[in-house]
């Protein structure tokens, strides 16, 4: 009994364990299934004005991510930045950040699109933005973390697109809760980037890791218990092929009764 408690211990422990990692699942496929909402719902939304959806304070709502806006300015090519190790195109891309100075004397960064990486740490050609007034339209994205590595990249790149440390290298009130990935741009600048592909709607393998994970549990209680009913139907067997003691006693008596009558009998 004590070796069975022990089993049945174990089943509990993993089902546990998968019940943990089964909700896991749920949760990720709950947030992807969000995200997937908020494309829809923002990315072919009608372009609004910059300051429409992040204010004086310079605050994007989670909301908004995605949603198109429209800015009216400058870009200020001389502060152009590099993205290093960007996958597009089947290799590790540069993405362009071009500083955009909009009407309200605001900075926002526009990632203009990506070009191929060259035979050295940079890129063979950047074409140049468009020089002078230009309305530009974007989609608002969040900025990304450091790396967890702490790795660097030369003088012009940056390894991520994290707003803050990129502030540090321009000049003005940059916006640092989001950036721009650009639509369209008017005038257009000399040469061409390559685009931006829209996110996918596919939501994952979540849900159907989520009820793996359940019936993993459920198949380790089925399998303890086809362990235990194996070791019971074997102990049984052992116990009906063995001669019963107090049968043995009572034959050998019997045997005993018989000699003394045929001793007797002489």
């Amino acid at each position: 009994m004590g070796r069975w408690t022990v089993y049945v211990l174990i089943a509990i422990g993993f089902a546990v364990a998968c019940a943990f990692l089964s909700n896991w699942q749920f949760e990720r496929n709950e947030t992807r299934t969000e995200q997937i909402a908020l494309v829809e719902k923002n990315y072919d939304a009608d372009p609004v004005p910059l300051s429409d959806l992040i204010g004086d304070d310079g605050v994007l709502d989670p909301g908004d991510v995605w949603h198109p806006v429209v800015l009216n300015g400058e870009y200020i090519a001389d502060q152009q930045l590099l993205v290093r190790n960007r996958p597009h195109g089947g290799t590790s891309a540069f993405e362009v950040l071009v500083p955009f100075r909009d009407a309200d004397g605001r900075v926002f960064i526009v990632d203009r699109g990506w070009v191929p990486p060259g035979d050295g740490d940079f890129p063979d050609s950047v074409p140049t933005p468009p020089s002078g007034e230009v309305e530009v339209i974007v989609r608002l994205r969040p900025g990304e973390q450091l790396p967890a590595s702490g790795r660097g990249a030369p003088e012009g790149q940056v390894p991520t697109i994290n707003l803050p440390s990129i502030a540090e290298l321009v000049s003005g009130d940059v916006i640092t809760s989001a950036y721009g990935q650009i639509v369209s741009e008017d005038p257009s600048g000399e040469g061409t980037l390559g685009g931006f592909d829209s996110p996918t709607d596919d939501p994952g393998p979540h849900l159907s890791y989520a009820i793996q994970w359940i019936l993993f549990a459920l198949m380790g209680f089925v399998f303890i218990g086809y362990i235990i009913r194996t070791e019971i139907v074997k102990h049984r067997e052992e116990v009906e092929g063995m001669p019963a003691p107090v049968k043995k006693s009572r034959r050998r008596d019997k045997d005993a009764d018989i000699e003394d009558e045929l001793l007797d009998a002489r």
